[in-house]
């Protein structure tokens, strides 16, 4: 399976994963042979890019299906959940706190807990969407930092609802098409406030879930919202979803910016070490997720292109690649792979789109 940015994406070509609707709802199945409306309307989704089955690349496998479930399982519950948090209070924490446990348990039984950012993310910019990227980012991040089942529970419900506060912000406010007034600013930012409000109502949670979602915003060297927290100061629960909320908010669209690619949000989060970012958590991220997904196409510095088919744990930037193609006249060739872990001369310049 390779993974195709759209625009490169040919009819007859055939999907190799599901496309899901903003609701978990499947809008084209995986094994669909794909044709020039099907291209279009793909496009006109925003989709940019999809995974397409080859041959050449059958053994590179994506996703569990286990765990595809669940996160099309999340979409569905979250997009009700979020809507309707304020009504029963209880019964609705209690129904995320599912979700995020069966997430969690699945998380904790695929073993191996490196991860594509690509993998993880579902590229839409609605609420839910972005809780749920936030959720399993931070669930995999925590593993990596040491973590234990009972905490990482915890861990997932505040990272599920760390934006649960922006139901109480002006919807003007927080759907702008445009820069945000100072003072629109200064509301916006009371959202993580409100957030403790909400979840303060009842004793549906636990202290470490509200201080989360209360402190999730705030940054290492004290420059961050709402209470200008620092150091050790900040939760451990609040540095590990503030570095995922912020690499998924990045690198996903907003109705005032466009998104950016995963390659540069990652830059992001590494240059922040020590001054937005506690450094022992970015290292654990730099560790933990990979930045060129399974199937994706890459060029090394020595022009030569190639899939990436594995991952090397703890080198997100060194994974083994398979090359198909002649570099020159393109045309296809007997593969042969070049594991960069072992080719410390080469290294990756950029995905090709």
């Amino acid at each position: 399976m390779r993974l195709e940015f759209i625009d490169k994406v040919k009819a007859n070509d055939i999907l190799g994963k599901n496309v899901l609707s903003n609701d978990g709802k499947i809008l084209l199945s995986a094994g669909l042979r794909l044709d020039c409306i099907y291209i279009k309307k793909l496009k006109e989704l925003g989709i940019f890019c999809i995974y397409i089955e080859d041959e050449r690349l059958e053994d590179v496998k994506i996703e569990k299906k286990k765990f595809s479930e669940l996160k099309q399982l999340s979409m569905k519950n979250m997009s009700n959940i979020m809507k309707n948090v304020y009504g029963s209070g209880d019964t609705n924490i209690r129904e995320v706190a599912s979700v995020v446990e069966d997430l969690i348990d699945c998380i904790i039984g695929m073993g191996d807990v490196s991860k594509s950012l690509y993998d993880i993310q579902d590229f839409d910019n609605l609420t839910y969407f972005h809780s749920i990227d936030t959720c399993i980012m931070s669930s995999f991040l925590g593993i990596a930092s040491g973590i234990d089942k009972e905490e990482l529970v915890e861990l997932g419900l505040a990272s599920m609802l760390h934006d649960i506060g922006k139901t109480k912000v002006p919807r003007n406010i927080v759907c702008k098409a445009g820069p945000l007034t100072n003072d629109e600013y200064t509301e916006m930012q009371k959202h993580a406030i409100y957030g403790v409000e909400v979840l303060s109502k009842g004793n549906y949670v636990s202290k470490n879930v509200i201080e989360a979602v209360g402190q999730h915003h705030e940054r290492y060297d004290g420059r961050g919202y709402p209470y200008g927290l620092k150091g050790e100061q900040i939760s451990k629960h609040a540095k590990l979803i503030g570095i995922c909320d912020v690499f998924d908010a990045v690198s996903s669209d907003r109705s005032y910016r466009a998104k950016i690619s995963p390659g540069e949000a990652y830059k992001i989060i590494i240059q922040g070490s020590g001054s937005f970012f506690d450094g022992r958590v970015v290292e654990n991220f730099r560790k933990t997720f990979a930045v060129y997904p399974l199937g994706s196409c890459v060029k090394l510095s020595n022009e030569i292109e190639g899939y990436v088919i594995k991952q090397n744990s703890n080198f997100p930037d060194k994974p083994v690649i398979r090359v198909l193609y002649d570099n020159i006249t393109r045309r296809p060739v007997p593969f042969y792979e070049i594991d960069l872990l072992n080719r410390f001369e080469l290294n990756i310049k950029d995905m090709v789109v």
